[in-house]
């Protein structure tokens, strides 16, 4: 196996055939899902893929370690055959989609790019919900193409990325964002490149999750980071909490910070053919087109249960009044980041 994807899912079977097509397309020859908690299908509609054979499923059902669920499932991944025997890793969530600009779109495409890496940071590139309300049961990548500029300047998690990177054992260990657990001995040979081709100091290799401030990241690949969805599923996102953070609670703050708009990219449309042709076979099976389509009911039904609670409410009525988010200019977010450094570097308050 070449390429392995590692995912974490919970409530997500109605994207989950279009998110395992794109990435068939890609160039993706696997996939390692963990579940939990699904009430809307999500774990049958893996347990019949695994037996098609499309995914490796485990039912991530606790306990979990400190670091919360996605952590654990990630740590626990390490000792499976499935990644031992990929020559490539990559952690994903559902909302991020792969989107390779050279070539001819595939992961071997972006390896032959850069024939020396060892790891590739994918940087997001933020997609704002552009304004739509109701969930509707249509690829999230032809839904939604506004998104933010190419060049962020605030805030630092614009700048976020996922690391695709050579399973040779220079680190022990994946994480959510970067591998973990180095080998000081094999640290030295390792080569990280970004999203440009542009090599990367040695800081990337132990600890950097975001890419660098004011400088385009994404002209050889990018990570289309989707976190907000309709209005609609936002409120059911907000229901199901998060992978990582599990017990914080999103609301309009979360919002704000990934509500861009400003610029267009359908790019990640250019496999949308062949992964057009992939769902369709995948929805071709009957058990897989009963699970999705009880996937979609489920979602509209849920929704409808939570506008019945007040928190859930006023958390779509505050969508609906908010505005999408202004890019901050370079002067503020300068002004911001000094302060921050300040506080880092100089003597705390008493």
């Amino acid at each position: 196996m070449k390429f392995l994807a590692v995912l974490c899912v919970r409530n997500e079977a109605a994207f989950l055939l279009d998110w395992l097509a794109h990435h068939r397309a890609v160039g993706f020859d696997h996939v390692l899902v963990y579940s939990n908690d699904c009430d809307d299908g999500t774990d049958a509609m893996l347990d019949r893929l695994a037996e098609m054979g499309h995914v490796t499923h485990i039912r991530n059902d606790g306990p979990y370690a400190k670091g919360g669920i996605q952590f654990t499932a990630l740590k626990r991944a390490g000792t499976l055959d499935v990644v031992r025997q990929a020559e490539w890793l990559l952690p994903l969530d559902v909302d991020e989609f792969v989107n390779i600009h050279v070539g001819d779109h595939t992961l071997a495409a972006l390896l032959n790019a850069l024939p020396q890496a060892t790891a590739i940071t994918l940087t997001w590139r933020l997609f704002g919900n552009a304004g739509q309300v109701r969930y509707q049961d249509a690829p999230v990548t032809r839904t939604f193409t506004r998104c933010a500029p190419a060049v962020m300047y605030w805030p630092w998690r614009a700048s976020m990325f996922k690391t695709l990177y050579r399973n040779d054992g220079t680190y022990g260990q994946m994480g959510v964002h970067r591998p973990r657990k180095p080998d000081d001995a094999r640290l030295k040979d390792a080569k990280w490149f970004d999203g440009e081709g542009r090599t990367l100091d040695r800081q990337f290799k132990r600890r950097r999750i975001f890419s660098n401030f004011g400088q385009s990241n994404t002209a050889l690949v990018q990570l289309n980071h989707y976190p907000l969805g309709a209005m609609e599923s936002y409120v059911l996102k907000a229901d199901r909490g998060r992978a990582v953070h599990s017990d914080d609670l999103l609301g309009l703050d979360y919002w704000v910070e990934r509500n861009f708009n400003t610029d267009e990219d359908t790019s990640v449309q250019s496999l949308a053919p062949a992964a057009d042709a992939i769902a369709q076979e995948l929805k071709s099976d009957p058990e897989l087109a009963r699970l999705h389509a009880a996937a979609v009911a489920w979602r509209h039904a849920r929704f409808d249960a939570l506008m019945r609670h007040e928190p859930y409410r006023a958390l779509f009525g505050r969508l609906l009044m908010a505005a999408p988010s202004r890019p901050v200019p370079r002067k503020a977010a300068h002004f911001m980041a000094a302060h921050a450094t300040a506080a880092r570097d100089g003597p705390r308050d008493s």
